[in-house]
Protein backbone atom coordinates (compact mmCIF):
# COMPACT_ATOMS: atom_id res chain seq x y z
CA UNK A 1 0.00 0.00 0.00
CA UNK A 2 0.90 3.53 -0.38
CA UNK A 3 -0.87 6.28 1.31
CA UNK A 4 -0.38 9.92 -0.16
CA UNK A 5 -1.55 12.61 1.45
CA UNK A 6 -1.71 15.84 0.91
CA UNK A 7 0.90 18.89 2.27
CA UNK A 8 0.24 21.57 4.08
CA UNK A 9 0.45 24.89 3.39
CA UNK A 10 2.13 25.74 7.45
CA UNK A 11 5.01 24.06 8.04
CA UNK A 12 7.35 23.95 10.88
CA UNK A 13 10.66 25.78 11.43
CA UNK A 14 14.15 24.10 11.70
CA UNK A 15 14.84 20.97 12.31
CA UNK A 16 18.34 18.99 13.08
CA UNK A 17 19.18 17.41 9.84
CA UNK A 18 21.64 18.97 6.90
CA UNK A 19 20.45 21.29 4.26
CA UNK A 20 18.50 19.34 1.58
CA UNK A 21 19.81 17.28 -0.83
CA UNK A 22 17.65 16.40 -3.85
CA UNK A 23 19.25 13.33 -4.78
CA UNK A 24 18.66 11.43 -0.90
CA UNK A 25 14.72 12.18 -1.45
CA UNK A 26 12.28 9.20 -2.40
CA UNK A 27 11.13 8.96 -6.29
CA UNK A 28 14.53 9.54 -7.87
CA UNK A 29 12.94 10.13 -11.04
CA UNK A 30 11.47 13.39 -9.95
CA UNK A 31 15.12 14.92 -9.33
CA UNK A 32 15.39 17.08 -12.68
CA UNK A 33 11.20 18.07 -12.14
CA UNK A 34 12.66 19.07 -8.72
CA UNK A 35 16.11 21.07 -9.21
CA UNK A 36 13.83 22.98 -12.11
CA UNK A 37 11.09 24.37 -9.62
CA UNK A 38 13.83 24.44 -6.85
CA UNK A 39 15.58 26.72 -8.87
CA UNK A 40 12.73 28.84 -9.89
CA UNK A 41 11.96 29.15 -6.46
CA UNK A 42 14.77 30.50 -5.00
CA UNK A 43 15.59 32.86 -8.21
CA UNK A 44 12.52 34.50 -7.20
CA UNK A 45 12.29 34.91 -3.78
CA UNK A 46 15.24 37.47 -4.28
CA UNK A 47 12.27 39.77 -5.07
CA UNK A 48 10.39 39.96 -1.82
CA UNK A 49 7.64 41.88 -3.97
CA UNK A 50 7.49 39.11 -6.56
CA UNK A 51 7.64 35.63 -4.32
CA UNK A 52 4.92 37.55 -2.17
CA UNK A 53 2.23 38.04 -5.07
CA UNK A 54 2.95 34.79 -6.26
CA UNK A 55 2.33 32.62 -3.21
CA UNK A 56 -0.46 35.10 -2.42
CA UNK A 57 0.84 36.46 0.89
CA UNK A 58 0.25 39.39 2.75
CA UNK A 59 2.07 41.49 5.23
CA UNK A 60 2.40 39.20 8.09
CA UNK A 61 3.80 35.95 6.11
CA UNK A 62 6.56 38.15 4.79
CA UNK A 63 8.49 35.54 6.65
CA UNK A 64 7.51 32.77 4.33
CA UNK A 65 9.72 34.63 1.64
CA UNK A 66 13.13 34.46 3.60
CA UNK A 67 12.11 30.56 3.68
CA UNK A 68 12.31 29.83 0.17
CA UNK A 69 15.08 32.13 -0.28
CA UNK A 70 16.88 29.96 2.18
CA UNK A 71 15.76 26.63 0.65
CA UNK A 72 19.42 25.08 -0.16
CA UNK A 73 20.93 26.30 3.07
CA UNK A 74 18.30 25.88 5.92
CA UNK A 75 18.36 22.40 8.31
CA UNK A 76 15.67 19.58 7.20
CA UNK A 77 13.34 17.37 9.05
CA UNK A 78 11.10 14.48 8.46
CA UNK A 79 8.37 15.43 5.99
CA UNK A 80 5.70 13.73 8.32
CA UNK A 81 6.84 16.06 10.83
CA UNK A 82 7.60 19.06 9.27
CA UNK A 83 4.15 19.60 7.82
CA UNK A 84 1.65 21.41 10.90
CA UNK A 85 -2.18 22.21 10.42
CA UNK A 86 -5.85 20.11 10.71
CA UNK A 87 -4.66 17.16 8.61
CA UNK A 88 -1.12 16.30 10.63
CA UNK A 89 -2.18 17.83 13.80
CA UNK A 90 -5.07 14.81 13.79
CA UNK A 91 -2.17 12.54 12.47
CA UNK A 92 0.01 13.62 15.27
CA UNK A 93 3.22 11.75 14.01
CA UNK A 94 5.40 12.63 16.80
CA UNK A 95 3.16 10.85 19.18
CA UNK A 96 3.41 7.31 17.15
CA UNK A 97 5.52 4.66 18.56
CA UNK A 98 8.54 3.66 16.67
CA UNK A 99 7.12 0.48 14.72
CA UNK A 100 4.13 2.84 13.62
CA UNK A 101 6.81 5.77 12.07
CA UNK A 102 8.89 2.77 10.63
CA UNK A 103 5.82 1.76 8.38
CA UNK A 104 5.05 5.55 7.93
CA UNK A 105 8.38 5.54 6.50
CA UNK A 106 7.68 2.70 4.07
CA UNK A 107 4.03 3.52 3.38
CA UNK A 108 3.36 7.37 3.51
CA UNK A 109 4.16 10.00 1.15
CA UNK A 110 3.47 13.43 0.50
CA UNK A 111 2.71 15.51 -2.56
CA UNK A 112 4.30 18.79 -2.76
CA UNK A 113 4.25 21.59 -5.05
CA UNK A 114 7.87 22.06 -4.58
CA UNK A 115 9.47 18.54 -4.67
CA UNK A 116 6.56 16.14 -5.75
CA UNK A 117 6.13 13.24 -4.18
CA UNK A 118 8.35 12.54 -1.04
CA UNK A 119 8.22 10.04 1.29
CA UNK A 120 7.21 10.96 4.97
CA UNK A 121 10.91 9.74 6.16
CA UNK A 122 12.47 12.17 3.37
CA UNK A 123 14.38 15.34 5.61
CA UNK A 124 13.31 18.39 3.82
CA UNK A 125 13.18 22.20 4.73
CA UNK A 126 10.80 24.68 5.31
CA UNK A 127 9.06 26.03 2.65
CA UNK A 128 6.24 27.79 0.93
CA UNK A 129 4.75 26.94 -2.13
CA UNK A 130 1.19 26.11 -3.31
CA UNK A 131 -0.81 23.82 -6.37
CA UNK A 132 -1.84 27.11 -7.56
CA UNK A 133 1.10 29.26 -6.90
CA UNK A 134 2.45 31.24 -10.13
CA UNK A 135 6.57 30.77 -11.13
CA UNK A 136 7.75 32.62 -13.74
CA UNK A 137 7.54 30.69 -17.16
CA UNK A 138 6.68 27.59 -14.91
CA UNK A 139 3.03 25.89 -14.90
CA UNK A 140 3.35 23.72 -11.99
CA UNK A 141 0.09 21.66 -13.55
CA UNK A 142 1.86 21.26 -16.52
CA UNK A 143 5.15 20.56 -15.22
CA UNK A 144 4.49 18.09 -12.93
CA UNK A 145 1.62 16.39 -13.95
CA UNK A 146 3.34 13.56 -16.46
CA UNK A 147 6.59 13.04 -14.40
CA UNK A 148 4.46 12.56 -10.93
CA UNK A 149 1.56 10.06 -12.87
CA UNK A 150 4.39 7.98 -14.06
CA UNK A 151 5.90 7.60 -10.85
CA UNK A 152 2.42 6.66 -9.38
CA UNK A 153 1.54 4.40 -11.87
CA UNK A 154 4.72 2.54 -11.19
CA UNK A 155 3.91 2.00 -8.35
CA UNK A 156 2.81 -1.86 -7.15
CA UNK A 157 0.00 -2.62 -5.26
CA UNK A 158 -2.83 -0.67 -4.09
CA UNK A 159 -2.95 3.56 -3.92
CA UNK A 160 -4.75 5.10 -1.21
CA UNK A 161 -5.40 8.72 -2.44
CA UNK A 162 -6.29 11.44 0.34
CA UNK A 163 -5.30 14.31 -1.55
CA UNK A 164 -6.93 17.30 -2.38
CA UNK A 165 -8.29 17.87 -5.65
CA UNK A 166 -6.18 20.38 -6.81
CA UNK A 167 -2.98 18.30 -5.87
CA UNK A 168 -4.46 15.13 -7.63
CA UNK A 169 -4.38 17.37 -10.71
CA UNK A 170 -0.61 17.72 -10.28
CA UNK A 171 -0.25 14.28 -10.74
CA UNK A 172 -2.89 11.83 -11.27
CA UNK A 173 -3.45 8.93 -9.29
CA UNK A 174 -3.21 5.25 -11.37
CA UNK A 175 -6.24 4.15 -13.19
CA UNK A 176 -6.93 1.12 -12.09
CA UNK A 177 -9.07 -1.35 -9.68
CA UNK A 178 -6.20 -0.84 -7.00
CA UNK A 179 -6.15 3.14 -6.83
CA UNK A 180 -8.65 4.54 -5.00
CA UNK A 181 -9.76 8.14 -4.43
CA UNK A 182 -11.04 9.16 -0.88
CA UNK A 183 -13.52 11.41 -0.35
CA UNK A 184 -14.58 12.64 3.41
CA UNK A 185 -18.37 13.32 3.32
CA UNK A 186 -21.29 13.93 6.11
CA UNK A 187 -24.40 12.65 5.57
CA UNK A 188 -27.84 14.77 7.32
CA UNK A 189 -30.70 13.70 8.64
CA UNK A 190 -32.54 12.97 5.05
CA UNK A 191 -29.49 10.69 4.39
CA UNK A 192 -27.85 12.87 1.90
CA UNK A 193 -24.19 13.23 1.56
CA UNK A 194 -21.95 16.11 1.06
CA UNK A 195 -18.48 16.33 0.77
CA UNK A 196 -16.85 18.50 3.55
CA UNK A 197 -14.64 21.32 3.29
CA UNK A 198 -12.25 21.92 6.80
CA UNK A 199 -13.41 19.05 8.28
CA UNK A 200 -12.22 16.48 5.90
CA UNK A 201 -8.71 17.42 7.45
CA UNK A 202 -9.32 15.96 10.55
CA UNK A 203 -10.76 13.21 9.44
CA UNK A 204 -7.87 11.96 6.76
CA UNK A 205 -5.51 12.64 9.65
CA UNK A 206 -6.99 10.36 11.87
CA UNK A 207 -7.71 7.72 9.05
CA UNK A 208 -4.37 7.71 8.02
CA UNK A 209 -3.03 7.37 11.89
CA UNK A 210 -5.31 4.49 12.53
CA UNK A 211 -3.40 2.86 9.14
CA UNK A 212 -0.28 3.46 10.44
CA UNK A 213 -0.99 2.36 14.57
CA UNK A 214 -2.49 -0.87 13.40
CA UNK A 215 0.47 -1.52 10.60
CA UNK A 216 -2.03 -1.54 8.35
CA UNK A 217 -0.97 -2.72 4.50
CA UNK A 218 -4.10 -3.76 2.87
CA UNK A 219 -3.44 -5.28 -0.89
CA UNK A 220 -6.30 -4.39 -2.31
CA UNK A 221 -9.63 -2.27 -2.03
CA UNK A 222 -11.66 -5.04 -0.57
CA UNK A 223 -8.85 -5.41 2.08
CA UNK A 224 -9.19 -1.86 2.82
CA UNK A 225 -12.92 -1.88 3.69
CA UNK A 226 -12.57 -4.80 5.85
CA UNK A 227 -10.05 -3.49 8.04
CA UNK A 228 -12.05 -0.15 7.99
CA UNK A 229 -15.21 -2.26 9.28
CA UNK A 230 -13.00 -4.09 11.61
CA UNK A 231 -11.82 -0.92 13.00
CA UNK A 232 -15.10 1.09 12.75
CA UNK A 233 -14.20 3.37 10.42
CA UNK A 234 -17.24 4.04 7.94
CA UNK A 235 -15.45 3.82 4.93
CA UNK A 236 -17.69 3.10 1.99
CA UNK A 237 -17.27 2.22 -2.31
CA UNK A 238 -18.88 5.45 -3.95
CA UNK A 239 -18.77 3.63 -7.49
CA UNK A 240 -18.76 -0.49 -7.25
CA UNK A 241 -17.39 -1.85 -10.17
CA UNK A 242 -15.77 1.38 -11.22
CA UNK A 243 -12.32 1.07 -13.27
CA UNK A 244 -11.13 3.73 -10.79
CA UNK A 245 -12.67 3.22 -7.15
CA UNK A 246 -13.99 6.31 -4.87
CA UNK A 247 -14.14 5.98 -1.75
CA UNK A 248 -15.93 7.89 0.79
CA UNK A 249 -15.53 8.32 4.33
CA UNK A 250 -18.10 9.54 6.66
CA UNK A 251 -17.25 12.05 9.18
Amino acid sequence: MLLLLPPSETKRDGGDGSPLELGNLSFSGLHAARSTVLEATIRLAADDAAMMRALKLGPRQAGEVERNRRLDESPTMPAIDRYTGVLYDALDAASLDPAARAHAGERVVVHSALFGLVGAADHIPAYRLSHDSRLPGLRLRSHWREPIGAELEAVDGLVVDLRSEGYAELGPAPQRPDSVFVRVVSVDERGRRRALNHFNKRAKGLFARALLEDRADPTDVADLLAWARGRGIPLESAQPGAAHHELQLVA
